[in-house]
């Protein structure tokens, strides 16, 4: 088991950047892939990001490609999304979750990220 927690959300202008963290306990070294996720009010829920843990391979959606980056500490066991140059569209709560597996089965609570015009 794989308990993620994330941290870092809040209130930002346009143009301005936040630091996302998502760190995990439990059975870390049964991490296969940690992702970001982001979801609006009245929208489907969207994949934003993720890094996988065997060789550090990342991938971005288009819309954050160049402004968001995904990054992994394996010391402790956290994963970061920085972003930059955010958008009011950026404006979702985001959740952290991770494969073990073959399907995101482990999710954090999610935290609010608000840009303002």
């Amino acid at each position: 088991q794989v308990q993620p927690v994330e941290s870092g959300g809040g209130l930002v202008q346009a143009g301005g950047s936040l630091r996302l963290s998502c760190a995990a306990s439990g059975r870390t070294f049964t991490i296969k892939t940690v992702g970001w996720f982001r979801q609006a009010p009245g929208k489907e829920r969207e994949f934003v990001a993720s890094i996988n843990f065997s060789g550090d391979s990342t991938y971005y959606i288009d819309s954050v490609q160049g402004r968001f980056t995904i990054s992994r500490d394996r010391a402790k066991n956290t994963v970061y999304l920085q972003m930059n140059s955010l958008r009011p569209e950026d404006t979702a709560r985001y959740s952290c979750a991770v494969r073990i597996g073959n399907v995101y089965d482990n999710w954090g609570q999610g935290i609010q990220v608000t840009v303002s015009s």
